[in-house]
């Protein structure tokens, strides 16, 4: 099975089959262990029938008990060599589901961290999650194809063999019967497929809304749109019940396909076996022979469906996963060199430009303007955004993601310590060779990695002053001192288990403790009280003296500690100054400010 740091492979995306067969190429030898276990098991199936007919014929005579007790043993040997033969071949098809399982998931997540920021913006969250929960398990269950699909297969054409010496009649019977059942279920299972298609469509959009409502239902609620939200949802949930009756209709048709014609199948030729013994034109020993086979073809059928019903899902799954590995990472043909020194960050487009060394805060009437200037400067949208004298879009994005950082204020939280939620090995990666290195100098100028160095050059630095001065300059150590195991207590995915602005101060504090050239931080104190936020305006300009800052705030407190301010109207720069100076030349800017202390009071 593949491990979990063995690389999965370079998957075919030319569709659902050939992913499909790309996974049974990667594990060729558990594939062909399955196929050769799954064909012996029930080609030895069908020797037990042959087996009893000769003990009818040759052993239920007088006078030949030893005989009959010969064969009655080689057919409790058989039996017992099968049944280890079935253990090995449950084996050996759990782990190549399991391998594509994991496989495929190895592929899926790797795929998605290369394309980084562009995920979001290119594939609904729903859509991923239907991919994680639903379709890995889907694919990993089509590929039973590879053990009991194959030796369907064989002991079909085994069994066939047998039985042309007992008669022609029946071999053509038995031949005739799998393309009679392949006519029938066929068009059953085409338009499953195409039913299942939709229903997963439909079943990403609202897993997408469940997330969502997950994770805006507060401000839903402030804003009194939960009742229209949940009328929404009710109507989709109720399109995708009516889509899952649909498909459950058609799979229910061609499970119960697999149960009655292989039984009506197994009656005819029984039948017909039968006809013929009264005619003396076959044995009795014959007779329960062919009973026997066709008994043991009853599985291998119901096999040959359930093989078109669990490829017809998988394809569809598999083709959902090609959809998603076939996005492409934003292009980056950067091949000239950043600014050697910190260097402005200049935005064409809305006029805001972030000098280097200062701490700049970004205001606007909405969240959507200011949020769109960030994410050019930070190379997260197309842009024209000049580092110097430099285009952004020119250098490698390697290196703009080492020194540019933006900070969202959603940014995700994985379950984990406190302490790795910060990301404890980030102090490591800042000069190490785990990661590209940053701008020269930067371990040097950072303030906390300065005084983890003046600390090591007396004695051996307590292993957590980086982190515990990141939570203070954050804040945030009363968080830490609130929990009960301080930083090794649990932190629940997306740190449910801390209020909004706990979360907000974490994620500062984490944005902090990296240290980048330039920190851009989207409404880095939106959800802080007063007292908090002053305490967090104060330590943030010192924790970052010296260092290129951008704010998008509209926070009187935050606004007063800026070295520059830049006023937004319609995403353009409309006004550049000190807090003090735009309050007193520019009404609009006045106005803002002025409601958002007015909410500050009553809140």
């Amino acid at each position: 099975m593949i491990d979990a740091y063995e690389d999965p492979g370079t998957p075919d995306t030319r569709g659902g089959w050939y992913y499909l067969w790309w996974l049974v190429h990667r594990q060729p030898g558990r594939s062909l262990a399955g196929a050769l276990l799954g064909s012996t098991w029930l080609t030895l199936m069908a020797g037990t029938p042959y087996l009893m007919a000769r003990a009818v014929d040759d052993g239920l005579v007088p006078g030949r008990m030893t005989v009959l007790a010969g064969w009655t043993a080689a057919i409790f040997v058989l039996g017992a060599v099968n049944a280890w033969i079935s253990i090995m071949r449950h084996r050996t098809m759990t782990r190549v589901r399991m391998d594509a399982y994991f496989r495929t998931i190895k592929v899926v997540v790797g795929h998605a961290v290369r394309l980084g920021a562009a995920l979001p913006r290119r594939v609904g969250a729903g859509e991923v999650v239907t991919i994680g929960v639903g379709d890995v398990h889907t694919i990993a269950q089509a590929l039973t194809v590879v053990g009991p699909g194959v030796g369907a297969v064989v002991v079909y054409t085994v069994v066939a063999g047998l039985l042309v010496p007992i008669s022609p009649l029946l071999t053509g019977v038995v031949l005739l019967g799998v393309p009679v059942v392949a006519l029938l279920a066929g068009p059953l299972a085409r338009r499953l497929q195409g039913q299942e298609t939709e229903y997963r469509e439909r079943q990403g959009v609202l897993t997408a809304r469940i997330g969502d409502l997950a994770g805006g239902l507060r401000v839903l609620n402030g804003l009194g749109g939960k009742g229209l939200f949940a009328d929404t949802f009710r109507k989709d949930s109720q399109h995708l019940r009516v889509q899952g009756y649909r498909v459950g209709s058609v799979a229910s048709w061609v499970q119960a396909l697999g149960v009655g014609l292989p039984t009506v199948y197994l009656a005819v030729v029984t039948w017909i076996a039968a006809r013929m013994a009264a005619r003396g034109e076959i044995t009795v020993g014959q007779l329960v022979s062919v009973y026997g086979y066709v008994a043991v073809l009853v599985g291998p059928v119901a096999f040959f469906l359930d093989m078109g019903y669990q490829l017809s899902r998988g394809v569809v799954a598999a083709r959902r996963v090609v959809r998603l590995l076939r996005l492409t990472p934003e292009p980056d043909e950067g091949t000239e060199r950043a600014p050697a020194e910190p260097a402005a960050l200049h935005d064409p487009e809305s006029g805001v430009r972030v000098r280097p060394g200062r701490l700049t805060a970004l205001v606007g009437a909405s969240v959507t303007e200011t949020g769109a200037v960030v994410d050019r400067l930070g190379r997260y949208t197309p842009s024209n955004v000049t580092w110097g004298e430099t285009r952004l879009d020119a250098v490698p994005l390697q290196e703009v993601r080492s020194r540019i950082l933006v900070a969202d204020n959603d940014a995700d939280f994985f379950a984990d310590s406190l302490r790795n939620a910060l990301g404890d090995a980030g102090l490591h990666h800042m000069c190490g060779h785990d990661t590209p290195q940053r701008g020269a100098g930067n371990c040097a100028t950072s303030p906390h990695a300065a005084a983890a160095a003046a600390a090591t050059s007396h004695q051996q630095a307590p292993p957590d002053a980086p982190l515990t001065q990141a939570l203070h300059s954050a804040a945030a150590t009363d968080i830490l001192q609130a929990l009960p195991a301080g930083l090794d207590s649990p932190i629940d995915a997306q740190a449910r288990n801390l209020s909004g602005g706990q979360r907000q101060r974490i994620r500062l504090a984490r944005a902090l403790l990296t240290d980048p050239e330039v920190l851009l931080a989207v409404e880095p104190t939106s959800a802080l009280d007063a007292h908090t936020e002053a305490l967090v305006a104060e330590r943030l300009r010192t924790a970052r003296a010296g260092r290129t800052t951008l704010l998008t705030t509209t926070s009187p407190l935050m606004l007063a500690r800026a070295d520059e301010v830049i006023y937004l109207v319609d995403g353009k720069v409309a006004a550049t100054g000190t807090h003090e100076g735009l309050l007193e030349y520019a009404p609009g800017y006045r106005a803002l400010v002025a409601r958002d202390t007015e909410e500050e009071v009553v809140r």
